[in-house]
């Protein structure tokens, strides 16, 4: 995992435990004031709310632990975890960069591949100018390397 990947489920969990833990309890305090708890859709609420949260919170404890950070700024070379490629789709033209990243840190939308990605599995071990076929799900696509980068 990348160090900003790792910050950001740290950071995910300190806010669970500060500040969600301790909403939730208030609440589940609050609507037991309301009365009978079996009819009480608050209560419900808020205990499935909780239940949420201490599974997120297993699960990051969980990540946080096995983690390996890895440092890109300290590579070079082909395309391996941590590297930003910017491709072009040979049919398209379009330009597109994506950062190889571990499975818990990846957001397609935000350009973080996850290395288990059929794009990542593909792109592994590249250099820049090569050409790249990538079985998607949208059928084949073609793709050149223009630039790695180790950021």
């Amino acid at each position: 995992m990348t160090r900003a990947g790792f910050v950001a489920l740290e950071a995910e969990l300190k806010n669970l435990k500060s500040v969600e833990r301790p909403a939730i309890i208030q609440a589940i305090a609050e609507a037991r004031e309301l009365g009978d708890l079996s009819e009480n859709a608050e209560y419900h609420s808020a205990r499935e709310k909780q239940s949420f949260i201490e599974g997120r919170i297993k699960e990051l404890e969980g990540i946080i632990g096995l983690a390996e950070v890895i440092d890109p700024t300290t590579m070079s070379g082909t395309i391996k975890f941590g590297a930003t490629v910017t491709l072009v789709d040979e049919d398209t033209d379009e330009e597109k960069t994506w950062q190889i990243v571990g499975e818990h840190e990846a957001n397609i939308e935000r350009g973080l591949l996850n290395i288990k990605s059929p794009i990542a599995r593909a792109l592994i071990g590249k250099d820049e100018g090569d050409s790249v076929e990538v079985r998607t799900p949208g059928g084949e696509k073609s793709y050149e390397v223009l630039k790695i980068q180790f950021i």
